[in-house]
């Protein structure tokens, strides 16, 4: 049975979080019209959020669990 867990940790959340935020107001944006300045602050966002998520090395929440027979 694995102790690990799938929750992950806060920091990696605050950049899913961001990169969350980013996605709807680039949608948004999209719907607008298209408004490109807000869809510009979208895109922004994300990839702000894609370096915080790589900062707080979010890759190392991944739990692998045994093979299941």
């Amino acid at each position: 049975m694995s102790t690990g867990s799938h929750a992950g940790r806060p920091k990696s959340w605050v950049a899913v979080a961001i990169i969350f935020i980013g996605f709807a107001i680039g949608g948004v944006g999209i719907t607008m019209g298209p408004d490109w300045l807000v869809f510009g602050v979208g895109a922004a966002l994300v990839a702000i959020g894609g370096i915080v998520a790589l900062a707080v090395d979010i890759m190392t929440d991944v739990v692998v669990d045994e093979p299941r027979a």
